[in-house]
């Protein structure tokens, strides 16, 4: 069993930035994948990155790329999702995850309860 814990998200202008932190407990956690993603109103959910157990692997959404930065720190049980450039598009409800597959692109085992976090024009 894994828990997972979001913090960081917040109000921001559009061009700021943000950086959300997800807390994993569970005696496994460090030996598996970890994920974000998120859900604007009205529009289903979408998968904006994912890391592997080491951290050495990372794959990113199309919209996100080259904006975003996830990283872990496994001796703190700890996702990351450092958010650069941010759009009003990027508003929504951000979601950590957590499975044994790599890549996480989707159905994962384990979900957060999510941080919202809101980019004004």
């Amino acid at each position: 069993q894994v828990q997972l814990v979001e913090s960081g998200g917040g109000l921001v202008q559009a061009g700021g930035s943000l950086r959300l932190s997800c807390a994993a407990s569970g005696r496994t956690a460090s030996s598996y994948a970890m994920a974000w993603f998120r859900q604007a109103p009205g529009k289903e959910r979408e998968f904006v990155s994912t890391v592997n157990w080491s951290g050495e692997h990372t794959y990113y959404g199309a919209s996100v790329k080259g904006r975003f930065t996830i990283s872990r720190d496994n001796a703190k049980n700890t996702v990351y999702l450092q958010m650069n450039s941010l759009k009003p598009e990027d508003t929504a409800v951000y979601y950590c995850a957590a499975d044994a597959r790599h890549p996480l692109l989707g159905d994962p085992a384990y979900w957060g309860q999510g941080t919202q976090v809101t980019v004004s024009s």
